[in-house]
């Protein structure tokens, strides 16, 4: 789901070395809920996986690279899981603030309800349709701001250096739904005001993660 907020109120939350991925004088967050199967270092065999809920709550951004290169992808805000394995080996090898929270997953029909006990509380209904006052005039619009992007970010060193990770992903075909309610504290926390501008779901999707790399920033 890609919540859309005025530039000035979203500039205060991106880290040093980013700068703000703008759309009509507009910023974007993230709210991704993901089910997922199976995850284990590469390499090692299926049983190992871990099945677990993630919440990641993620800023648009984009990088300029001292090779030159510019990266466009999320600024990692907070993360919550089910399960404390995950959240453990999330804050000791991450920079994603991982939480542990509760949370339930119901599909009924067309209709899908995603709750923690956070307060996060989402429904969509399998529809194709932008929410009323959307920023964005169609799903093409919108499907630029359709989380999760390549790269992710987070500020390292106390803010001296930027670390990138790169998802690589297959299946990806993200479909248009439609945002019957939805209420996330965290993000009402930090960018009060900020509204659904589109929300999309992903379904069978082969995923993982490319080593990190750190880019010290210039003085």
């Amino acid at each position: 789901m890609t919540f859309a907020a005025p530039e000035a109120l979203l500039l205060p939350l991106v880290a040093p070395g980013l700068s703000l991925d703008t759309f009509k004088q507009r910023g974007f967050l993230a709210l991704a809920c993901v089910k997922t199967r199976r995850l284990r270092p590469r390499g090692f065999p299926e049983r190992i996986g871990m099945d677990f809920f993630l919440a990641g709550y993620r800023l648009f951004v984009r990088f300029d690279s001292s090779s030159g290169r510019r990266y466009r992808g999320l600024q990692i805000l907070g993360s919550e899981t089910d399960r404390w394995g995950m959240a453990l080996g999330g804050r000791v090898l991450t920079h994603y603030a991982y939480r542990r929270v509760r949370a339930t997953v119901a599909r009924d029909d067309d209709v899908l309800h995603v709750a923690t006990s956070s307060g996060l509380d989402v429904v969509v209904r399998e529809e194709a349709d932008l929410p009323a006052g959307s920023v964005f005039d169609d799903v093409a619009e919108a499907r630029r701001y359709a989380g999760p992007m390549p790269f992710t970010f987070a500020s390292v060193r106390r803010g001296r250096a930027i670390v990138r990770v790169e998802g690589s992903r297959v299946h990806w075909k993200p479909r248009l739904v439609a945002t019957q309610s939805v209420c996330a504290p965290f993000l009402d926390r930090l960018a009060p005001g900020a509204v659904p501008a589109a929300a999309f779901l992903v379904e069978h999707v082969d995923y993982e993660w490319k080593r990190g790399v750190v880019e010290v920033l210039p003085r």
